[in-house]
């Protein structure tokens, strides 16, 4: 794991070496170890290295045997042996052990289609001399960052995270309204938009090419599905074993490392699983890791302490309150860099820090599992809401709402407006949406507590959903209702959210690499083409996975339902805890930066101060938006000339608090 940075002048002058070390040196926190640079006319490439793979030798850029093509990659590629042996029989010569050196070479031989053999999660700067063609490239569902940008004069920048391109000093961070509409609606701005005007966001599975002054962006891979009526007649039991034994693979090879490698365990099916499978098969001293909640809403330890006592793990955890959480926002929002209607990273953030103060460096997570076997409650939601259409006026058929959510406490009023909200739209089935626009709308809802010309300047509902649907791939309207579910919640929370704000930023936030086994690309592509019934049967949630390995978990771990991951959000901002992100939602901090309506924001404030009635989850998720935002602009727009003066997150991290 590392970051990567550079700069590109299609008129070839010299690089700025000064700009480049600075840009590098604001991705310090996601490679400490070593530093290095690349220039030749018109390119800058510039890397900082998290060693996990060949220690001694691989450090980057790494250019091919007469150093014509270079690379800086941040990732891991899982397959790098069995690529390496056959490009040494085609007659290339290694100088390193280390999985970067796969990639020149496998240029040289396919071009670029190089990225088709990767079995990896990667972002890739890759410079062509010969041809002077700059090569960005971002794995297939997004588990690696990458940004770009390009100035007055054409020079473009790129880099693992946006707090580089803004260290280059000739960009200055301006808030989009429409990326941060986005978010408040899809919980995700599409790439490749970005929460900063001028900056875009290179998309999953997409190649940026620049040569000859032409700028050709390709997509490599995408999410597919078999025609609703077209699935393999094939058993269940076919699928089970062909599930089983592919994850086997993915965990094997993403246990390539010259480091220890530990997991986390959060007591739910898939992190126990992957738990289970390194320990019995690969690590017996394994060490694991989770996070526990003074709220005993949240907590999940009675779980973990199950797999623990099962397996005979090294057990570690941090526990985080409210105040814990408030206090870490900031720094979430540091590495995050956008806003987010969660804080659920908060803990995870934490967490990381543990990790990193064990001497781990890698650690690998159950993330993916979710999405790709129909492990969502929002799944259920449809499949029951379709067949409730199906009778309107059915009694019974909405009855079956009542067995979803289950981690939401309701009482007989609170079930009755439940269903009431679920009929909302129930019959418009042909809704290429159906599955994901009850949330949508009811997420888009929090703009209210936006200040009215604040919100002026975001998109309306038709452009908002015209830019949805040029990101999205088409022909989605074949596939089982199901799959359209899942490619929805792939393509926007998974990438956009989930593997970034709450995953590899938290991660790296403290210098750790985080892996995903769920996500190797030919898991995902086996998963699709698994018929929809394998994965929830009836109503039960990823039937497939909990039949795969039912005999190496505990019957009540094997068996449980699923519990979303959350933690505690308005009460963070409400209490006698002053953090900086309580302060920035002080009225005349409101009113300064007129983002939000001050007077919306003080009543739910007020509500969590008192004890949290009446504060629904749209409100908590209107608290966090508007509390990152508000970390947002004052860490990197108001605190914009502290990002060009190239100092590290520590000296940053100070003055903003």
């Amino acid at each position: 794991m590392c970051g990567v940075a550079g700069l590109w002048h299609l008129d070839q002058r010299p690089v700025d070496g000064a700009a480049l070390r600075r840009m590098t040196r604001a991705l310090t926190h996601r490679g400490p170890d070593e530093e290095g640079y690349h220039q030749a006319a018109g390119i800058g490439l510039g890397h900082r290295r998290l060693s996990i793979i060949d220690l001694s030798t691989g450090q980057q850029p790494l250019g091919n045997e007469d150093d014509s093509i270079w690379v800086a990659f941040n990732g891991e590629i899982f397959n790098y042996l069995e690529l390496r042996a056959d490009l040494e029989k085609r007659g290339h010569r290694f100088k390193t052990r280390s999985d970067t050196e796969t990639l020149v070479h496998l240029y040289e031989e396919k071009g670029l289609d190089f990225v088709d053999d990767l079995n990896g999660q990667f972002a890739i700067a890759l410079w062509d001399g010969p041809r002077r063609r700059l090569v960005l490239a971002r794995d297939r569902v997004g588990i690696r960052p990458m940004f770009h940008a390009t100035l007055a004069d054409g020079t473009v920048l790129f880099g693992s995270e946006m707090k580089a391109l803004l260290a280059h000093g000739g960009l200055r961070a301006e808030i989009d309204p429409a990326a941060v509409g986005q978010i408040a609606t899809f919980w995700v701005s599409l790439p490749p938009r970005t929460p900063f005007k001028g900056i875009e966001e290179l998309g999953p599975g997409r190649m940026l090419v620049l040569e000859n002054g032409r700028r050709t962006l390709h997509q490599y891979w995408q999410h597919r599905f078999p025609r609703e009526h077209e699935y393999e007649e094939k058993s269940i039991g076919h699928w089970q074993d062909a599930v089983r034994e592919l994850l086997h693979d993915a965990v094997r090879l993403q246990l390539r490392s010259d480091v220890p490698v530990a997991t986390y365990l959060s007591g739910g099916l898939d992190s126990s699983i992957l738990t289970a499978l390194v320990k019995r098969h690969h690590i017996n001293d394994l060490t694991t890791f989770s996070v526990g909640f003074a709220d005993a809403r949240f907590d999940e330890r009675e779980y973990q302490q199950q797999m623990v006592r099962h397996l005979q793990t090294d057990h570690r955890e941090v526990q985080v309150g409210g105040a814990d959480i408030g206090r870490a926002f900031t720094d979430v929002v540091w590495f995050a860099e956008r806003p987010m209607m969660r804080t659920a990273p908060a803990p995870l953030l934490r967490l990381a820090q543990l990790v990193r103060e064990s001497g781990i460096k890698v650690v690998l997570t159950g993330e993916g599992a979710d999405e790709v076997f129909g492990g969502y409650d929002l799944f259920r939601e449809d499949k029951v809401r379709r067949f409730w259409a199906r009778s309107p006026e059915s009694a019974w058929r909405p009855a079956l709402l009542s067995r979803l959510n289950r981690f939401v406490d309701r009482d007989p009023k609170a079930e009755a407006f439940f269903r009431m909200f679920f009929r909302t739209g129930l019959e418009d089935t042909a809704d290429p949406h159906y599955s994901h626009r009850l949330r949508w709308d009811n997420t888009s809802q929090i703009k209210r507590v936006f200040a009215p010309e604040f919100r002026a300047q975001m998109q309306g509902d038709d452009a908002l959903m015209a830019e949805l649907e040029a990101y999205l791939d088409p022909g989605r309207e074949h596939w089982h209702p199901l799959c359209r579910a899942q490619y929805l919640e792939m393509t926007l929370f998974m990438s956009g959210y989930l593997l970034n704000s709450q995953g590899d930023r938290m991660m790296m936030g403290h210098s750790v690499e985080g892996r995903v086994p769920f996500l190797d690309h030919r898991l995902i592509e086996l998963a699709a083409r698994i018929p929809p019934k394998f994965k929830i049967r009836g109503l039960d949630e990823k039937h497939i996975l909990k039949r795969a390995f039912a005999d190496i978990l505990p019957p009540a771990i094997a068996s449980r339902p699923k519990q979303p991951y959350r933690a505690p959000i308005a009460a963070c901002f409400a209490g006698d805890d002053h953090n900086l992100g309580a302060q920035l939602l002080r009225p005349e901090e409101l009113q300064r930066t007129g983002f939000a309506n001050p007077a919306a924001v003080g009543k739910l404030l007020h509500k969590a101060r008192a004890g949290g009635a009446g504060l629904g989850e749209r409100d908590e998720m209107a608290v966090a938006t508007v509390a990152s935002l508000q970390l947002l602009n004052h860490l990197f727009v108001e605190g914009s000339r502290i990002m060009s003066q190239g100092k590290t997150d520590e000296e940053r991290t100070a003055v903003a608090h």
